[in-house]
């Protein structure tokens, strides 16, 4: 396998590569860049008891939604659940370990992940559920909560378009989590609508680098829901 191809890869064998009990960062932020192809691959190759790390929990039918309601996740760490009813209902019978933060501490417990960081220091929530058990800190004369960085063994992030060394460019506030999730875990796999030919890119157009990317995968637009619901209108 040459160099070129080395990363370019087809869904099945990408995704094959997820064990039972992974834990996996999910892009997007509702739909838009939500790899929904790659997603609804994991669906059908039956992964189960894992760790998702999303915004959100999708909404019923779509997305992580349906391994939730396939019973394929154990753990949901998100910021909201609260458009996915299965969600709620597989958490209130106990099924579902759901694990809840303020979106933008979530968004910096990836971050921090990503720039190699082993925990940041915050005032968010102190004093109130959200601190729950973590360790304090005094600092300049407050108190500080101590948040362990968020990593992850897997990502699955959605681009527009990449090349075949793996580097990423998203479309507009599709961007969201995925550049965030693509610093944060061991190893990463892209689905891009194209897949181009290495120099394809203009350089200054490129969000994440084939240096974070482990595989890329090439989907049809009507792999997402967002193209499905733009053919339909």
């Amino acid at each position: 396998m040459t160099l070129l191809n080395r990363k370019h890869r087809a869904i099945d064998e990408a995704i094959a590569a997820i064990p039972h009990g992974a834990s996996i960062m999910v892009g997007g932020f509702g739909s838009p860049g939500t790899p929904f192809a790659l997603i609804d691959e994991l669906l059908a190759q039956g992964q189960r008891d894992l760790t998702l790390i999303k915004n959100d929990a999708n909404e019923p039918g779509i997305g992580i939604g349906k391994l939730i309601a396939a019973g394929r996740v154990r753990r949901l760490i998100t910021s909201h659940i609260g458009l996915n009813r299965d969600a709620i209902a597989a958490m209130n019978r106990g099924e579902l370990e759901v694990e809840l933060f303020p979106q933008g501490l979530l968004a910096e417990k990836i971050r921090s992940a990503g720039a190699g960081h082993h925990a940041i220091i915050t005032d968010i929530g102190q004093g109130t559920e959200i601190a729950g058990k973590r360790r304090e800190i005094e600092l300049d004369g407050r108190t500080w909560g101590i948040e362990p960085a968020l990593y992850a063994d897997f990502a699955l992030v959605h681009a527009e378009r990449a090349d075949r060394y793996g580097n990423l460019i998203y479309r507009a506030t599709a961007s969201n989590f995925n550049p965030l999730m693509a610093m944060a875990a061991d190893t990463v796999i892209a689905q891009a609508y194209r897949v181009d030919e290495p120099g394809s890119l203009i350089l200054e157009a490129i969000h994440t680098p084939c240096a974070f990317v482990s595989q890329v995968v090439e989907v049809a637009r009507d792999t997402s829901e967002q193209g499905r619901r733009v053919h339909v209108g």
